[in-house]
């Protein structure tokens, strides 16, 4: 597992991306569809994002548990965050917002930081990515939701017609944990084995081994990948989120094998 970073520093970006995500939705249209989720409006990606973070608020403050906190201890349902158990923000959850909607979403930010500002970061927790061998601990669903507010936050500037590159700094880490923790949750690869490198513009590189044993970032430096993908730390990330395309990205060696990665786990 790579280094996470420290844990007041993912509180402050938690609620540096939040914020930059409200600023986004302030300025959109209700209505306006998410180009990233299609069948979302910016009104469900509020709906969800808040759900989210009520979600994780109750997660954490029932500490070490074995499964999910039930309905009655989140303010609205436990939202839908992953497909196959990869992280996704492609499925509405959480309930209905009440009242103002950027008022409800600013107070869902809150109880999420208030839950982690009381939690010290190796306090135990349940999370849904037990399978990835990642710490189940409040440090990492700060380090989590990190991601998720940032992603979210580029998705409602997109729909606001001014989205602007996730910051490198954060997407750096959000790759690392998008790799560690999201695909190796996800189970075997069901295509040939191969090997791929994420090289960022901004220096650093990745590689990730795919074979029957699942996913497996930064393994042993043996043998050459089969493809690599080289973009700035911001389009890698949103590639890997199937927020852009193959065009915002350089592939060399083998593309097919970049393809079935960005399909998966829905071709499994």
């Amino acid at each position: 597992m790579t280094r996470m970073p420290p844990y007041q520093d993912l509180l402050t970006l938690i609620e540096e991306r939040a914020t930059a995500f409200r600023e986004a939705v302030a300025v959109a249209d209700p209505v306006a569809r998410i180009p990233g989720c299609p069948d979302w409006t910016v009104r469900d990606l509020v709906t969800h994002l808040g759900g989210v973070h009520r979600f994780w608020a109750a997660t954490v403050a029932a500490g070490p548990a074995d499964g999910s906190p039930p309905a009655e201890a989140v303010d609205g349902s436990p939202p839908a965050e992953a497909v196959g158990g990869a992280p996704s923000a492609e499925a509405v959850g959480g309930g209905d917002p009440h009242g103002d909607l950027l008022e409800w979403s600013a107070e869902s930010t809150r109880l999420l930081l208030d839950a982690l500002r009381v939690a010290p970061p190796d306090q135990g927790c349940w999370t849904w990515w037990e399978a990835s061998g990642a710490p189940m601990t409040a440090g990492a669903v700060a380090r989590h939701q990190v991601q998720e507010a940032a992603v979210h936050a580029y998705d409602a500037q997109e729909a606001a017609g001014k989205a602007e590159p996730v910051p490198a700094a954060i997407a750096v880490d959000a790759i690392a944990e998008f790799l560690e923790v999201g695909l190796g949750s996800v189970g075997a690869w069901p295509h040939r084995p191969a090997r791929i490198a994420l090289s960022a513009v901004e220096g650093p590189t990745w590689l990730l081994d795919l074979t029957p044993a699942g996913a497996k970032a930064n393994p042993a430096p043996s043998g050459e990948p089969v493809a690599t993908i080289r973009a700035s730390a911001s389009d890698l990330l949103l590639f890997l989120y199937r927020r852009i395309g193959a065009e915002a990205v350089t592939v060399t060696g083998d593309r097919s094998v970049v393809d079935d990665l960005i399909a998966w786990p829905h071709s499994s």
